[in-house]
């Protein structure tokens, strides 16, 4: 399949709908990355009904647009349908332009349906606390960013900046910002950002296999399960290079994705030890 050896025994192969499969004998931490792997499943979704709306939104008459602030997201409710929220968040009222409704068949169409001002102000509040409080890591770099919110069932909210595909064609990882606001979506609760890390990429041209190499993280971090989930159309193969497992995602027979996840030899590890050491000196 490519240079890679695959060590029998140590390979762990599933599907995205098989999580909470019993692996034994392998040290990889499957309760996490399937966690992570669903959360990544979520974020694509909700990054592709943000792409699919705002095409409509950039049709709609400039009157109204002129109207939109910075608050904007997505949330799906109880029948599985996807709403996109367009408007501007100010003197914690909620001006709401555009509602988009995206229903299970995948049909996108404008509504004027009222939503929750809860909803509205909630989410509007806890994305504007957590662009304040990541602003002075992002206005010093040239990069554009995707945001992403969720509300949690005790009402908390998780809100994700990821680097987003960039204007120039470049796809971008690196530092990712991860919070949780409070139910009012005024105070951080918690910051699970990686802020240690450089920021790399990869131009988006020809199809070809690509290496993340993080082997200072002992798993793979959620904005990486991302990007892999997000670009695996773009690449033949993206292998996230840990400190003891590389892991990736392939096409299967059925055309469906699949992760996989390989354990190191004694001799991989010592090859990179050594090219750590020399860049010390």
């Amino acid at each position: 399949m490519n240079k890679l050896k695959l060590i029998i025994g140590i390979i762990l192969l599933f599907p995205l709908s098989s999580f909470g499969q019993k692996i034994k004998d392998l040290n990889f931490d499957i309760k996490d990355f399937q966690q992570k792997a669903k959360t990544a499943e979520w974020l694509y979704m909700y990054d592709i009904i943000a792409w699919w709306t705002t095409d409509s939104v950039i049709l709609a008459d400039s009157t109204e647009i002129a109207r939109l602030g910075p608050e904007w997201f997505c949330f799906q409710s109880d029948d599985n349908n996807w709403h996109a929220i367009y408007g501007k968040y100010e003197n914690d009222t909620f001006d709401l332009v555009f509602h988009y409704i995206v229903d299970t068949s995948f049909k996108v169409k404008r509504v004027d349906e009222k939503v929750d001002t809860s909803i509205l102000n909630g989410y509007s509040r806890a994305l504007q606390t957590a662009n304040k409080h990541i602003k002075l890591h992002t206005d010093s770099i040239n990069i554009k960013f995707n945001q992403y919110i969720r509300q949690n069932e005790d009402k908390t909210f998780d809100v994700w900046f990821f680097s987003a595909f960039q204007p120039n064609g470049w796809a971008v990882y690196g530092k990712e910002f991860i919070l949780k606001i409070d139910k009012t979506g005024n105070k951080v609760l918690e910051d699970n950002s990686y802020y240690d890390t450089d920021f790399r990429g990869f131009e988006v041209n020809e199809p070809r296999e690509i290496w993340i190499n993080q082997t200072k993280f002992e798993k793979p971090t959620l904005g990486l399960v991302f990007f892999v989930w997000y670009y695996k159309k773009y690449f033949t193969y993206i292998k996230i290079n840990n400190k003891d497992y590389i892991t990736t995602v392939i096409k299967d027979s059925d055309g469906s994705y699949v992760w996989m996840h390989y354990e190191k030899d004694k001799k991989e590890k010592k090859k990179e030890k050594k090219k750590k050491k020399k860049k010390k000196k």
